[in-house]
């Protein structure tokens, strides 16, 4: 698909990943519909971004409420030419094991996480089957194929998430609506907190620049390249390895599971008092 002309709705578009995004996209000619919940920084986004032609958009939503979610319907169904990709990109994590959990941040990760993109999938599905082709790229995680201590929440929203992709390919197969799940390793954004910055650092895991998603996003559009795409080595191969021989990863995190248990929340935190951590805020 050429990217140049095409109206692309971007959820989540003032964090890290979707900021990138958003650059990279109407650096190719794309015109934008951003979402998220910081009107700030949306504006301030939004005057940066290059303009081939009809202006962007930017709305201030919480696309976990219906009303957010209609006012993002009614602003896609009033772009004369339509819309052509969906990108959800909004994401909500939280590092600590699960007796930890304020059980409304978990019903927030699952709901932002899972819930948006499903929703945003039947309400904006009408739209994207006016055009000819049409493309919805759901931004998923590598936690969502290997479960991982202290990430229990965001893995199950995260393997939803891919689940939900996976049936959506299949279930649009030769309609001209095509589907990419894309799954990064970690990334330099807020959603990471300190302490998964350090824990990944004691453990040698690496961390990407939210460039590299955005890049691999804007190759896959060009390429036609749809289905389900991983980043990073090994991060691929442990993925595979955990689908065939996941009591080899198993082994390979319970070592890993002493430093893991010095980084996660030790107590129970409010999600009144924490500040999301979300690649939307």
């Amino acid at each position: 698909m050429n990217i140049q002309g095409k109206t692309v709705v971007l959820t989540g578009a003032t964090g890290g990943i979707g900021n990138a995004i958003a650059r990279s996209l109407a650096t190719a000619g794309a015109r934008l519909i951003l979402a998220g919940r910081d009107k700030m920084q949306l504006d301030r986004l939004i005057t940066t971004l290059p303009v081939a032609g009809a202006p962007h958009i930017a709305l201030t939503a919480d696309l976990s409420e219906r009303a957010g979610r209609q006012a993002l319907v009614a602003a896609c169904a009033g772009c004369a030419s339509g819309i052509d990709v969906l990108i959800n990109n909004a994401g909500l994590s939280d590092f600590c094991f699960l007796e930890a959990t304020d059980p409304a941040m978990i019903s927030a990760m699952l709901n932002i996480n899972l819930l948006v993109p499903l929703l945003l999938g039947v309400e904006l599905l009408p739209l994207l089957k006016q055009k000819d082709r049409a493309v919805i790229i759901n931004i998923g995680s590598i936690f969502g194929g290997i479960g991982y201590p202290g990430f229990s929440v965001y893995c199950a929203s995260k393997f939803g998430l891919r689940g939900f992709s996976e049936a959506l390919q299949r279930e649009f197969a030769g309609s001209g609506i095509e589907v990419l799940y894309l799954a990064p390793r970690a990334t330099k954004t807020p959603i990471n907190s300190s302490r998964v910055v350090e824990m990944n650092r004691t453990l040698g895991n690496s961390m990407d620049d939210p460039q590299r998603v955005a890049d691999v996003i804007c190759q896959r559009i060009s390429a036609d390249r749809w289905g389900s795409c991983a980043i990073g080595w090994p991060e691929r191969f442990f993925l595979w390895l955990n689908g065939a021989f996941p009591g080899l990863v198993s082994l390979a995190l319970r070592r890993q599971l002493p430093a893991i248990k010095k980084f996660a929340t030790a107590e129970p935190v409010s999600i009144h008092t924490m500040k999301f951590r979300g690649d939307d805020l």
